[in-house]
């Protein structure tokens, strides 16, 4: 099954990439450049909220300063650093509104005299449409007290983009710049009335792409948080901009901005963030706040698990535990080799982590972040469960998918006086080591600990194995084994410790490395390791506070 849709990607991939390549030779020639030009907008009908644009930035808040720089060279120095980072101009967000008008206008004078025409890595899709975005945020301040030819030329160049995004758009398979694509059109309809067909047409796909890429309760099919947290982000800015023109909000846009941040408030973090599964790494969550205060979940919308992620919480416990599947080829990029790994927080401290994605980091460290053994679960003989698509060319064009699958059976759910939690197997090892895999994860509502179980059951016998039970901690937690042998002191603070215990098993403590922020951290794990041939076996064990 498997070798049929990778041959079918295959040639997939080779088709979109003659067609990019194609593409990219019409593109560079005059006739493609006069056909961008078509009506130029006279005026602006609606001035949109520049604050908007912090809700995509990623800059920081005095990183990037204009008074600091010499206009006439910007685009001289852009050359030396990131082209992204300054043809997306999201560095517009950074700008002081009231000293900093007539470097912007000058700035963008040369842009236009520069880059008005196709070039690849300028006109890239998602750095031009960030760019029309930007622009669009921004036109008061841009276009206040210019000449008639500098807001002539600036509307053209916004048109021009746009053409070129309408041409295209139907070939962009990235999710990613697709969203960011359908947004720049619809804020480009939003404001020029001779170009209400943008707005049209970008809504009617965004409509599609919601449909296509959103599971029913509104969280995406690559079953990534960062992924949930970047299409919103999208999506918000479009509903902001509708409403404050005072048009027509779109029901399905309603209504998958609801879905959404329902999950994002499923997913939060007691430290503001995402757990890290499938993709998600180290962000905050500060631009969510005003909208999460006011969101209010009925009993009948509240869900045990989304997006194949239990969530639980006791006291100041909480819990994250995948008991999801992986998902299919096409979306399956940003996937992470961990079925039934978890994370855990008490007293709003992380204590057990996943390592994070490293995509923020270097390809080495997304790679790494992949494997099974930088999940808090089981893995058997050093191998990683999910195998992933090594052709190159299927590669550069879907991501890195996925090879294989496996299934995800036997969920339960407990919620009584005692104990939260769940349980879930998954049968990953079964074809290469006949071993099938449950965990059992309970919040004690009683004793404010975590109790887990994992088994390993053989379905034929002769097999030996090596299995390996990770725990990886938070970098800034340290651990020590304690003389038992079988448990190990963690480390909160100076007067603050949590007790791992394994009943009648050693476990060890190992070096590891978290992937999660910018840079590589050294942390610890607790491992439970052991070999097995021809028997079951399972390991209770529990985290505690040391009283």
């Amino acid at each position: 099954m498997f070798g049929l849709k990778v041959a079918y990607f295959y040639l997939v991939a080779v088709q979109i990439t003659f067609i990019k390549f194609f593409k990219k030779i019409y593109f560079l020639s005059d006739h493609y450049n006069k056909s961008l030009k078509s009506k130029i907008p006279t005026q602006v009908y609606f001035n949109p909220n520049p604050f908007l644009l912090s809700l995509i930035s990623p800059f920081k808040k005095k990183s990037f300063r204009i008074n600091e720089i010499n206009v006439n060279d910007f685009w001289l120095e852009s050359k030396n650093k990131n082209v992204k980072d300054h043809h997306n101009f999201l560095w517009l967000d950074l700008i002081d509104r009231k000293i900093d008008g007539k470097n912007i206008q000058k700035i963008i004078y040369l842009w236009m005299l520069k880059y008005s025409k196709f070039k690849r890595k300028i006109w890239e899709n998602s750095t031009l449409s960030n760019r029309i975005i930007s622009w669009i945020l921004n036109i008061d301040i841009i276009i206040n007290n210019g000449t008639f030819d500098f807001k002539k030329n600036f509307f053209q160049n916004i048109i021009l983009q746009c053409n070129h995004l309408k041409k295209n758009i139907k070939f962009e398979k990235n999710p990613i710049k697709k969203i960011e694509a359908l947004s720049a059109l619809i804020l480009s309809g939003i404001i020029f009335k001779e170009y209400e067909e943008n707005y049209n047409i970008g809504i009617k796909a965004l409509e599609k792409f919601v449909n296509s890429y959103f599971d029913d309760d509104g969280f995406p099919l690559t079953r990534s948080p960062n992924d949930l947290i970047f299409f919103t982000k999208y999506l918000l800015l479009c509903y902001e901009n509708i409403k404050d023109a005072q048009q027509y909000i779109p029901e399905f846009l309603d209504e998958i901005i609801k879905k959404n941040l329902i999950c994002i408030k499923f997913f939060k973090t007691p430290n503001n963030q995402m757990p890290l599964f499938n993709g998600a790494s180290e962000k905050m969550l500060n631009h969510y706040e005003k909208y999460l205060e006011n969101l209010k979940v009925s009993k009948k919308d509240k869900k045990e698990a989304i997006g194949g992620i239990f969530h639980a919480k006791s006291k100041q416990q909480v819990l994250y535990f995948d008991i999801g599947g992986p998902p299919s080829k096409g979306f399956s990029k940003n996937y992470q080799s961990g079925p039934l790994s978890f994370e855990y927080f008490l007293d709003g401290i992380k204590i057990i982590t996943n390592c994070g994605f490293g995509n923020n980091i270097s390809p080495k460290a997304e790679l790494i972040s992949r494997l099974t053994a930088s999940q808090s679960t089981l893995t058997i003989n050093d191998t990683s469960i999910t195998r992933f698509e090594r052709n190159k060319l299927i590669n550069r064009v879907f991501g890195n998918s996925i090879k294989n699958t496996f299934k995800i059976s036997a969920q339960k759910f407990k919620n009584n006086k005692d104990l939260v939690g769940c349980s879930a197997s998954h049968n990953g090892y079964e074809k290469d080591f006949n071993c099938i895999h449950k965990r059992e994860i309970y919040l004690d509502q009683n004793s404010n600990k975590l109790n887990g179980i994992d088994h390993i059951f053989k379905k034929k016998d002769g097999i030996p194995i090596r299995y390996a039970i990770r725990f990886h901690l938070s970098p800034e937690l340290s651990a020590v084994k304690t003389i038992s042998g079988n448990s190990a002191l963690i480390q909160l603070s100076k007067n603050k410790s949590l007790i791992f215990t394994v009943k009648d098993e050693n476990l060890d403590i190992e070096k590891s490395i978290y992937l999660g922020g910018d840079k590589i951290l050294d942390n610890t794990c607790i491992t439970i390791s052991g070999n097995l041939v021809n028997k079951d076996k399972f390991f209770n064990w529990e985290i505690k506070k040391k009283i």
